[in-house]
């Protein structure tokens, strides 16, 4: 294997600036008769893992032309295969950002989990996400001291880098007295070439979606790409991959405003590229590599690998003399277990039999869209020792009180009580108000997110009534039970509306009262005795700043958040859905149960809302009988 080097230094001693800015001289001028040694370089990569440490269960895939269900992904096993790569010659190993939220494993550990496996990678250099600010600048500088503890492997020296974001100093990125933690680019030797990785952070995202410090400076992401790059060039480095959290459209429009860039490895968008319809996945955004030309017409060479460390790439980079891309190639590739179910006669999932599964295994060898990977050893039971079996006794744990018993509705009016052995719950669904779980969640739920509006929850989302008492992390989990995260959607005033008529409608034919929608920030008037379109009147918002009540404004443009299952249309959220299915959403990869555990820990006690605060103000049930109010 070629010896690979990390330069940890942005700027080289004077006279090699010099004769590094003589050599780009004599280039600019037009002279082709500079040669540099011809290299390859082999980039595995993964992206947008979002704390999904543990392999996903049961996902059916298209093997050898037949319906299979397996275990997807894994952080042991995506370690397993980076460790079978160890003698590829030349080899970079970065990640392109949002490594953090989305899982129990951050919500309970902020990162130290997510740290500890990735430094059983070791990778050459991260790149952090819009996500990695979730929670501010100082868990960021958390997170990142994590990943430079020895004690959690962090002695192989993962850089940082992030071209675009200037820290104030003084505050947790950019200590005073202290070290930098985000470099705009860093230089690794391959081969006696030096080869340059800057990195970017999609900046808008950021700043509106997380929660950067305001004295942290996201700058124009082209800008400062060209910027590092030209600061590369003028050390003499001809070989320029751009480590991006932009996006796959992004990655694609920003190739062509740069010189010299060479290979983006981008996260953000959680695109799958390569094709994947031979195993059952249509999810491919493009091409693997996808190929596009930079400002100075020279090739570009584009990969990203998907989310949830299901899949990883492997791009294959080859320069010639003139250190411009001549070709390259490669593969991303689903990661997955040895244990294969398939159905039986009756329907019913069976574990396949060895000789079938051996003769799989065997047929699987040749697929490039897939390799099956044991899980490293080590990793796994890292992973279970100081991580996994601690979850269990973190749900133990208190995180508040309820001072009154939260009832649980579905529909108002409904005619089964559903929290009826709860103490003070006893004719919750003879009244108007509906559940208080859900108005709570609700409430949660805005609170989560920064730009929101408004919030909806469906009825069917919140499973048991809380009672008058304390609560613990359980709890929540028993009240929030899915694996949900929160979406922030931009809707107009008239498709808000019409998206809580499907809510409602969406029970006429059916004995599921689960989609009844429930709001925060949002109130209105119910007559279930009307046809659908004609329902829902004097729906108005309230302000988030003065608290104020108004009525909807059908044009304006508005700001929902709510879960991922409502948000894709499920539970006949047909308007959610057809937004969300042309992307117009932006997923906020906060755990939905975390928000409501964050909200019950910030407020101590958790109580009814103020009447006037509740979804439903007053309620008509479809037999034209007006609901009490209280």
């Amino acid at each position: 294997m070629s010896r690979i080097d990390l330069d940890f230094t942005p700027l080289r001693p004077a006279a090699m600036a010099a004769l590094a800015a003589l050599t780009f001289g004599l280039a600019a001028c037009g002279s082709d008769d500079i040669s540099y040694k011809a290299i390859d370089i082999n980039i595995a990569h993964i992206n947008d893992h979002h704390s999904q440490l543990d392999p996903i269960a049961a996902q059916t895939l298209k093997l050898d032309g037949v319906d299979t269900q397996v275990d997807l992904g894994g952080f042991a096993r995506q370690t397993a295969v980076f460790k079978s790569l160890a003698s590829t010659p030349n080899l970079l190993k970065l990640h392109a950002g949002d490594a953090n939220t989305g899982t129990l494993y951050y919500t309970f550990f902020k990162g130290e989990a997510d740290a500890k496996l990735m430094n059983s990678i070791c990778f050459d250099a991260f790149v952090p996400g819009n996500h990695e600010f979730d929670d501010g600048d100082a868990q960021l500088k958390t997170f990142l001291d994590a990943l430079a503890n020895p004690a959690l492997g962090g002695a192989c020296g993962t850089q940082t880098v992030a071209a675009n974001i200037l820290p104030k100093a003084g505050t947790a990125l950019a200590p005073a007295g202290g070290k930098a933690y985000l470099k705009p680019y860093v230089i690794k030797k391959i081969d006696g070439v030096d080869v340059g990785i800057v990195g970017l952070t999609v900046s808008a995202k950021t700043v509106n979606s997380s929660r950067p410090l305001s004295t942290t400076e996201f700058k124009d992401e082209a800008s400062s790409a060209q910027q590092a790059i030209d600061e590369l060039r003028g050390q003499g480095v001809r070989h320029i991959v751009l480590l991006s959290h932009l996006g796959y459209e992004a990655d694609k429009k920003i190739a062509p405003q740069l010189t010299d860039v060479d290979v983006i490895i981008g996260g953000d968008s959680h695109s799958l590229l390569g094709y994947f319809s031979a195993v059952g996945v249509s999810a491919s955004s493009g091409s693997y590599p996808t190929l596009v030309k930079n400002k100075s017409g020279d090739t570009v060479c584009i990969g990203q690998a998907w989310e949830y460390a299901k899949a990883y790439g492997l791009m294959n980079v080859k320069f010639d003399d003139q250190a411009r891309v001549q070709s390259c190639g490669g593969q991303a590739r689903l990661v997955i277990g040895d244990s294969f179910k398939r159905k039986d006669g009756a329907g019913a999932w069976q574990t396949l039999a060895d000789a079938d599964k051996q003769a799989l295994l065997t047929k699987l060898a040749s697929v490039p869209q897939v390799q099956v990977v044991t899980p490293d050893a080590a990793t796994a039971a890292a992973l279970k020792t100081d991580y996994s079996d601690k979850v269990a006794a973190q749900k133990a744990i208190k995180i508040g009180a309820a001072s009154e018993a939260l009832c649980l509705v579905r529909m108002p009016g409904e005619s089964t009580n559903r929290s009826g052995s709860t103490a003070g719950c006893e004719t919750a669904n003879t009244l108007a108000r509906g559940s208080d779980a859900a108005q709570v969640v609700a409430e949660a739920f805005l609170n989560a997110s920064k730009r929101a509006d408004f919030a909806l929850q469906n009825a069917g989302g919140v499973r048991i009534a809380i009672p008058a008492g304390d609560l613990s992390m359980d709890t929540a989990f028993t009240v929030l039970p899915f694996t949900n995260v929160l979406v922030e959607m931009s809707l107009t005033g008239e498709q808000i509306v019409a998206a809580l008529e499907d809510g409602v409608a969406n029970y006429d034919a059916s004995s599921s009262t689960g989609s009844h929608p429930y709001a925060a920030g949002l109130r209105w008037d119910l007559d279930l005795s009307k046809a659908k379109g004609q329902r829902f009147g004097n729906v108005q918002v309230r302000n988030k700043t003065t608290g104020a009540w108004s009525a909807i404004d059908k044009s304006k443009t508005y700001v929902l958040v709510t879960n991922d299952f409502v948000a894709a249309g499920g539970d006949g959220y047909a308007t959610l859905g057809t937004q969300y299915k042309a992307g117009n959403y932006v997923n906020t990869y906060l755990l939905y149960t975390q928000s409501f555990v964050d909200y019950v820990k910030a407020k101590g006690s958790i109580a009814r809302p103020a009447r006037a605060d509740y979804s439903h103000q007053k309620v008509i049930s479809k037999a034209g009988v007006t609901l009490a109010a209280n």
